[in-house]
Formats: structure tokens, sequence, C-alpha cells
């Protein structure tokens, strides 16, 4: 059975930090592309950050430098750590993932709510 299951979302400061974990079913870190994307109301849903099968990173100019992404290959878990975070961070956050090569055929959990406020 396929499950993405975010967590770790809610409320933080300007400047603040959070961890989002999301643990995944019916696919496997360590062999298949796994990402995060972010989606306000009224705009198209956004890859931040995405981790190949075999390690290789890329992230949104938006992010670059303050989230990282990661994977725990024994929990088979996705991590999002959010840094300095700002007001324009403020999104309904989903861990996806796409079977084997990253090739956009992507499959996403129902998402967890982040809130930013000065």
């Amino acid at each position: 059975q396929v499950q993405l299951v975010e967590s770790g979302g809610g409320s933080a400061q300007v400047g603040g930090s959070l961890k989002l974990p999301c643990a995944v079913s019916g696919y496997t870190v360590s062999r298949d592309c796994m990402g995060w994307f972010r989606q306000t109301p009224g705009k198209a849903r956004e890859r931040i950050a995405r981790i190949t099968s075999l390690g290789s990173l890329s992230y949104a100019d938006s992010v670059k430098g303050r989230f990282i992404i990661s994977k725990d290959n024994a929990k088979n878990t996705l991590y999002l750590q959010m840094n300095s975070l700002n007001t324009e961070d403020t999104a309904m956050y989903y861990c996806a993932a796409d079977r084997g090569p990253c090739d956009g055929n992507w499959r996403w959990g129902q998402g967890t709510q982040v809130t930013v406020s000065s």
C-alpha cells in the first residue's frame, strides 16, 4: 500500500526553523526519486527540493541555502529541514515520490500546513 505521511507542520516565527518528516510506504527512499513540494491558495504546486536514489540534490531558488532535503534509508523516511523561515514560506507542504529515476510521475502525500508569522 502506497502511503506518504507528512508531519511536523505548524506555526513558526520569522527566522525560525521546522523539520518535516515524511513516513514512506510503498516506495523505497533508497531506490526512488523523492521530493518536497509546496502550494499556496490560487497558485500551482511548486517543487522545492528533490533527492535522487543516488543522493543528488536540487532546490528551488526560493529555498536554496535555507532548506535541506535528506532521507533515512533504514527508516524509509524523507525529511525537510527548513531554516531562516519567512512569511513567504507559508504553504501546504507535500512529500512526493517518483518510482525509480526522476521522470515527473509524482505521487503526493496529503500535506502538512506550515504557517510563518512575524
